[in-house]
């Protein structure tokens, strides 16, 4: 199997993922249109389409990391791809750029330092260890966003009270 294999295409970003250096954040560029895309849903839609696409990685990611010989080779990049949208799911105002950037800074810093439940959950094997992890990451950069959101929501309305 190649790198220009479809298999190999998907998995690594459409490429993104070779960059020489932070692979994993290059290839979570892919998950910024994407969420941006599943925000403009209802979001019985979102979670149904993130669902989806969450569960399709996970063979996907098993098969190419076996195909490289690493669990969770650096070069794979769909699995924070899928899981990125996971951030800001169902947050409407995460469609305004800086709420998208803040997010995606959030998820990053919780997939790379990888805290107790992210860590654990990568543990799991296959491919469902691969997207899991990832997917743990999202959920808690999700509580930060939505608290986030929440703070400057309670401070406009204080504002103008």
């Amino acid at each position: 199997m190649t790198m220009e294999s479809p298999l190999m295409w998907l998995a690594t970003g459409l490429g993104l993922g070779l960059a020489p250096l932070a692979s994993g954040t290059f290839g979570s560029l892919l998950g910024l249109p994407l969420a941006w895309w599943l925000l403009g849903r209802v979001r019985r839609v979102q979670l149904a389409v993130a669902a989806a696409l969450l569960v399709a990685a996970m063979p996907l990611c098993h098969q190419a990391a076996n195909l490289l010989g690493h669990k969770d080779d650096g070069r794979i990049v769909l699995d924070e791809i899928v899981a990125y949208p996971l951030a800001v799911l169902g947050q409407t105002a995460a469609r305004h750029p800086a709420v998208l950037a803040g997010a995606f800074v959030v998820y990053r810093s919780f997939d790379i330092a990888k805290p107790w439940p992210v860590a654990r959950a990568e543990a799991i094997p296959g491919g469902v260890g691969i997207v899991l992890d990832d997917s743990v990451a999202a959920a808690m950069a999700w509580l930060v966003v939505a608290g986030g959101l929440g703070l400057g929501w309670r401070r406009r309305a204080a504002g103008r009270g």
